[in-house]
């Protein structure tokens, strides 16, 4: 099977699931159920289509993309709007060569500021500006939308909550 995930900069991406199906029992080291496999499966391509749903609706709303989104929600809920470079890696799914290209970008468009950190002479801190909150808040209205058409509109409140909690419990040993 063949799997098409978007990387940071939203270029295709593919990737080969290889799903061998046998009746036999999965063991502690040996290859996993059926429906495990079935679940990874469904869980990628969900994934890969409401996050193009998503990114969709924002580049029709002349938007920037969800990483965009990603660093100025961390930054906008920080203590002081404010955070270190490798703060924001821990806390979104960016690799940190990605990060430090998109922190690029949003400075060059004035949506952060970096400023020097005191503790560490090498070190900065990510501050995000009026512009950036403004923005943020303007990409929030879309993808709030988005969310609510692909999971509000397709699952019941209950079936939001179960999925949320199996979601975090594969969250929890990842």
């Amino acid at each position: 099977m063949q799997l098409h995930l978007y990387g940071a900069c939203m270029r295709p991406v593919k990737v080969y699931v290889i799903a061998f199906m046998c009746s036999a029992p999965p063991t502690a080291t040996g290859s996993p159920s059926p429906a495990a496999v079935r679940a990874w499966v469904r869980l990628m391509r969900a994934q890969r289509l409401v996050l193009a749903a998503i990114e969709r609706d924002l580049k029709d709303a002349d938007l920037p993309p969800l990483s965009w989104y990603d660093v100025l929600w961390e930054l906008a809920r920080a203590e002081d709007g404010r955070l270190r470079p490798f703060e924001i890696e821990e806390r979104t799914l960016l690799a940190q060569y990605n990060l430090s290209r998109l922190l690029n970008r949003l400075e060059h468009n004035r949506l952060i500021r970096r400023e020097p950190f005191s503790g560490d002479g090498r070190g900065h801190w990510v501050v995000i500006t009026d512009a950036g909150r403004t923005l943020r808040a303007r990409m929030w209205t879309v993808y709030a939308e988005a969310i609510r058409r692909e999971i509000g509109d397709r699952l019941s409140e209950a079936e939001a909550e179960e999925l949320a909690g199996l979601l975090s419990r594969l969250a929890a040993t990842a």
